[in-house]
Formats: C-alpha cells, structure tokens, sequence
C-alpha cells in the first residue's frame, strides 16, 4: 500500500501555502458538516518539478494527470460558457448589452472531500477550459478549416499551467483570464443552485435571500472579479436595480488578505481589462464612483484621501486596484493572524478600517491534524491517543492534558523514541536520494518554505557559514552536530531567489566534502519540496526556522504543522509565531530579532548595512568568503549579486538580526545537549499547538462571518436502514 501511495502525483495546483490553507480549509469545512464547495481551476500542469542540477533551480513541467486521476469524475452536463472581449453597446434608454464576445467553455471535475468519520462528503469543484464545437469556424469563408480547429487550443490554453509566483503579482493577460475564467463559471453555478432550490418553493423567484442562503469568501484578491461579476448579472441578466444588486453582492463576498507584500499586491492595468472584459470595467467604474462620493461627502476636500482609497491608481498608468475593489465589495474583510490583521488595519488598509471598523476582523490560519499529524506522523498521533484518548482529532484543545504530562518520564521517552524512529527513517530517505551519509543523532535544524528575500534563507545561511568557520578554527571543540536541510522552490523568473538557491547549493559542497568538518556539520538541499514530502520531512524535525522579518509574513502554517509534530521553533515575532509563543509560553520558543516596532524605527532612521559588516567579525568573514569566491572558486563573483543587495538595498534587515539569531542558535544547541529537558519543551509546545487548528478557523468564519453553525452529527451510512436518515434529518430541523 505505501508503496502505491509513494506513487500517486501531488496535485500541486497552488503555489506556497495559500493552496495547502485552501486544501486544509476544505477538511475541516467537511469535518465540521458544512455545506461547503471549494472552487478553482484544473490547471493541466501544477507547479513546476524542482529539479537541481549543478547547484542551481531547473523547472520541468509538472504533467501530474499523465496517468490520470482517479479521485475526479467530469461532469460535463453542468459545462458552462464563459465570455471574452466583445464590446458593450448603449442604446438609449436600454441596458448595456455585452456583445460579439468570445465564449470559452468551463468544464467541471469534481472530487470528494470526505470528512474525519462523521460520513459527510463535499465537493472540490474545479473548472477545465475547453473550445466550442463552432470555435472559429462560425467566421463563414474560413477557407482553413484545419486551422480554426488547431486553434481550439487558444481557448484551452486558460486552464493549461499555473502560474508559480508565490507572493508576487505578474500581469499578464492569461492570468486575468484564468481569474475571470473560474469565477465566472462559479458563480453561474452558485446560482443556478440558489434557482433550483428556490423553484422548489412557492412564489416568484427573488434574490432578496441570496446572502442568507449563499456565503462566499475571496481567497487573497484572486478572485476579485467575482465582484463585478456578480453585479453584472444581478443588474444586466437578472434586471435588478442597481442598489438592490449592490447590497445584496456586499453581503454576499467577505474577503482575506495574505499579503502586505507591495509587490504581491494585485492591479490590473485598465487598458488589459477594457480590451478583455469591458462590461465589468464600467461596473467598476460605477462602484468607483458611488463610492468616492460617499468618501467626498465625508471628507469634503480632502483629495489625497479620495486618491488613495479609489479603486483607480492613476499614478504610472491607470490601474485598478484588486484589494481595494475587495473591501469595498465585501461585508467583512480579514488578515490571517491577529499581527497581520493589526497591520492591516493600521498601516496597509488604514482609511478603509477608520471608515468601517466593524468590516475588518482577525482569522488566525490553522492546518488540519487529520493530514498533519494522523497521517504523516501515526507514531505520535498513537502516543497521544494511549495518552489522553482520540477525541483530540476532532478538538484539538484536548491536547493542553498533555501538560499533565510534561514530567513522566516514560511518556517523554516515547515521545523522543518517535522522534528519533522519524529521524532514522527520514535518514534512510535522504541517503538513498541524495547518496549522502546523515548523522541521525544530528539535530534536525529544518528550513522549507517557498524561497523568497522576506523569508530571509540567506539568515540561516549566514549561520551555517559561521558553524563551519567555528569548527575550522577549533576542530576538537565540542561541537552540537546539526544537519541543516534547507528545500523550496523559486519563482522561474525571480532571479535573486535563485542565486540563493545556488548560494546554498555551494556552500553545502564545500561543508559536505571537508574532512575537518566530518559528521558535525551537513547541509542538504531539498530538492521538489511539495506536500507529500513536507509529509515526511517535518515528523522528522528538530529545530522549524521561521525567520521572516518581523511585519512581512501574514501567518506562516508550515510552523504550525513542526509545533504539532514535536518540533521546537526558532523564530522572529511575525505572523502566526507570535500567538504559538503566547500560547506555548514564550520561554518555550526560540525568539529572536527586532520586533514590528523595532523595523518601523529602522525604516525612519535608515537601515545602514555597513555598520553591522564592520562591527560583527563573523558576520564580516561569511561575507568576505561569498564575496571572495571561497565557496565557489572556479566563478568568485558569482554571487555579487546577492552581496550587492545585501549592503545597499536589503529590504529585510538580514544583517540586522544576524547577531541576536547567533545568539539565539547557541541557546538552541545549549538546550539540545539536555535531551530530556528538550523533550520536555517539546511536550508543552504540542499541548499549546490546538489553536492552530484549522477546525478552529473554519469555525470562526462560519460563525462570525457566513453566519453558519457547525454540527457533529454524524450521518448514517448508506447501509443503514432510511429511518436512521429521516431521524438524523429530525435532528438537523430541530436544531
């Protein structure tokens, strides 16, 4: 069975950790007998394989579906169209009509999101494009008939790849037409829902209960043109007036941020969306409209505050803003931890929350322990069921009684026994991929997670270059041996992430093959990290790096899931690692670096990188040995680039925090040495981790967001006689 298992293709069809929430989110809706549908598309190729050849990133395209998929069933009886370009004509006194469009066929596959033994199953719904029958050859005198059907792959193209940026907006059009693409057939599927089941009842049809019958939540701006969208057919389909339409579409959409990254923030260039979509552009325009007289008749005069909320950046090109479109458009508005949404509200969206306070609220992210403890790590999952019984799996805060037991001392032996079974297996793994030999009573330092400027790789590497360089002066000093293993893929085109990539990749050659350094000091590039092997790497982990710059990473869940699998964090005070501290007791956390305030103070004063280069020697020799080719000496100036960046223009501080994170990894080494006081930290921090569960999120939003209560009812199985179901049914009424 595992060996089938190890054979079955990732669907990889998100980048970093916004796809997994999406995938942890659907779980838990189904775990907590929601009614719930999650929405995307079925890209052909997810995200790149990762190969590394020669020390740097190179793509192959991920054909995930070459042998088929057998979870997904096509339903081609709901395809829907999907318009394209066209124009919009005003006659006067009539409705605007989109006209002479192009239509792209969206055809669904849906797969069963089964919930943790409560017999409810949902549905993932995800849209492939396809060509229509008359696809160019409804242009009578094609004299090319061949052509025009070569050309169906014009259309198809939308569904075809994922785009791999993770954290960074890029343009294109074909992207603006995924976007529109799966929101365009989702929400013609929404509706036709709500109609069937309002046909159902007496009277004629009105969208009045829309909002109390249909919940929908804006996963990042993505999904932003859903809308326009649905004003377009509230308004030119369904005839609505417009501020019945409006009113109903607000309570309708809620949207979540996942970024402040100005880079990753998405705005579209209007030029793009009026040759592509230009009905929706002029109801943009309207909501623009509408909106900025409200914000005028509050703040008569006030013209750079109508400048910086319109959903029109003028600035360098007309734009339309994609988050302000979201806030405007939706009823509730959330960051993914209580620092982001702070942030958010303070600082990012800061006009938008002093006008509507009670639209802007905190969702903490959460993973699901089904997948990221049952699954991945049986042995522990056992333990704290003999421990303190199953029903954890379904409520995580059980797992506080785990404190109780901090102090035995043979549940902390059993605790470390899995441990170190993970460690050997997870070895065993490595040496028969990488052909390298792997110290299993190393300490496990583990850093995976998209490569990225903000999520500071180049800190840790700073580390491993000074570990080498302290064993190398003082060979026979006692030394805590670590493997460090760095993986994550980089966007094709960003070209800084993959220098780091090669920066790594180089120094991991020369620490692996010095006879000095021997099996103190190994470092492993990961190569194709993905879901199925965070699966096997994370159990196996000692130390979970989470090391952005403090006000840069929303939430994190990668260090959600090492604090549920018994491992310790060392980390900034950013994202979701500020509430694990607060909850795990920040004694129970390695903490380090300049706090939110400390970066604001920075960014006034200026950042000078110099300062620290000159005042810290061994900052000072890692940099001279990237600079001088000593880790790459065939092409010395290899990494210029990156040192160029490091002094003059380091968004993130890196050397900002190199000392306290030193520091800190000395404390980290200190600790490991005492294996059963390890172990103990070990312990409180999964009794603190039930928080980060997503069945607590999901419940959140559902309450105070779609305004839908969760249920534990567990529905009878198929087998079991219909009075059981009409009984289950009773329940549900009363309740």
């Amino acid at each position: 069975m595992e060996d089938l298992e190890e054979m079955e293709e990732d669907a990889g069809l998100g980048n970093g950790g916004l796809g997994r929430l999406a995938a942890c989110f659907l779980d838990s809706m189904a775990t907590l007998g929601l009614a719930a549908y999650g929405y995307g598309i079925r890209y052909e190729y997810g995200i790149f394989n990762q190969k590394i050849k020669d020390g740097w990133q190179v793509e192959e395209a991920d054909d995930w579906l070459r042998y088929g998929n057998p979870w997904e069933k096509a339903r081609p009886e709901f395809m829907l169209p999907v318009h394209f370009y066209g124009r919009v004509v005003e006659e006067d006194g009539k409705e605007p009509k989109w006209v002479d469009t192009q239509v792209v066929l969206a055809m669904p596959y849906d797969t069963p999101i089964p919930g943790y033994m409560n017999n409810t199953v949902n549905t993932m719904r995800l849209w492939s494009a396809r060509a229509p029958n008359d696809f160019n050859l409804r242009d009578f005198n094609v004299g090319d008939y061949i052509q025009a059907v070569l050309d169906r792959n014009l259309a198809e193209n939308i569904s075809r790849v994922l785009y791999p940026n993770d954290n960074f907006f890029e343009g294109k059009e074909l992207r603006l037409k995924q976007e529109y693409f799966v929101v365009a057939a989702t929400l013609q599927d929404v509706i036709r829902r709500f109609k069937t089941s309002k046909r159902n009842c007496s009277g004629p049809l009105s969208f009045e209960s829309f909002p109390d019958k249909v919940a929908i939540q804006l996963n990042d701006t993505h999904p932003a043109m859903a809308i326009p969208e649905l004003m377009r057919i509230f308004v030119d389909i369904e005839k609505l007036d417009w501020d019945t339409a409006w009113n109903i579409t607000k309570q309708t959409f809620a949207y979540t941020n996942h970024t402040v990254l100005p880079e990753a923030l998405e705005r579209w260039p209007v030029e793009l969306m009026e040759k592509l979509l230009p009905r929706h552009l002029q109801i943009i325009y309207k909501i623009n409209q509408i909106h900025l007289d409200h914000i005028a008749s509050l703040f008569p005069n006030d013209m750079d505050r109508i400048c910086k909320m319109s959903l029109i950046e003028e600035e360098g090109g007309k734009r339309v803003n994609m988050a302000h479109l979201c806030i405007v458009g939706s009823h509730k508005v959330n960051g993914v931890a209580e620092i982001h949404s702070d942030i958010i509200k303070r600082d990012v969206f800061r006009d938008f929350s002093e006008l509507e306070p009670e639209k802007f609220q905190n969702k903490t992210n959460g993973i699901t322990p089904r997948r990221w403890l049952l699954l991945c790590n049986p042995g522990l999952a056992d333990l704290i069921a003999e421990a303190i019984g199953e029903e954890y799996v379904k409520d995580m805060t059980q797992l506080q009684k785990l404190n109780d037991l901090v102090d035995d001392d043979a549940f902390i032996r059993d605790v470390a026994k899995v441990k170190q079974d993970n460690k050997l297996k997870f070895a065993q793994y490595l040496e028969k991929v990488y052909k390298v030999d792997i110290n299993p009573a190393s300490m496990f330092d583990v850093h995976v997670k998209r490569i990225h400027e903000y999520k500071r790789q180049l800190l840790n590497c700073l580390h491993v270059i000074t570990m080498y360089n302290r064993i190398k002066r003082s060979p026979i000093k006692p030394f805590v041996p670590r493997t460090v293993i760095i993986g994550g893929k980089a966007a094709p085109g960003y070209h800084m992430a993959k220098m780091i990539i090669k920066l790594i990749t180089s120094v991991a050659d020369v620490v692996n093959n010095d006879p000095v350094i021997g099996r103190k000091l190994k470092v492993i590039y990961l190569e194709n990290y993905r879901v199925s092997l965070a699966e096997k790497v994370i159990p196996a982990t000692d130390l979970s790096e989470q090391i952005s710059t403090a006000g840069t990473e929303a939430s994190g869940t990668g260090n959600m899931k090492f604090m549920l699998n018994g491992a310790l964090t060392i980390g900034t005070m950013d994202g979701a690692n500020v509430e694990m501290a607060e909850e795990a007791g920040e004694e129970n956390l390695f903490i380090f670096g300049m706090r939110v305030e400390d970066v604001a103070e920075m960014d006034k004063k200026g950042y000078d990188a110099l300062k620290y280069y000159e005042s810290l020697p061994e900052l000072k020799q890692a940099i001279n040995q990237i600079k001088s080719g000593y880790f790459l000496p065939k092409q010395p100036e290899m990494f210029n680039d990156i040192i160029n960046m490091l002094f003059h223009h380091d968004r993130f501080k890196v050397f900002a925090d190199y000392e306290s994170y030193v520091e800190c990894q000395e404390r980290v080494s200190a600790l490991y040495k005492d294996q059963r006081e390890w172990t103990r930290v070990v312990i409180k921090n999964i009794a603190a981790s039930g928080k980060f569960s997503s069945d607590r999120s999901i419940k959140e939003y559902a309450t105070e967001i779609w305004g839908v209560e969760p249920t534990d009812l567990k529905i009878p199985p198929p087998s079991e006689p219909r009075e059981a179901l009409e009984e289950t049914a009773r329940t549900l009424r009363k309740n």
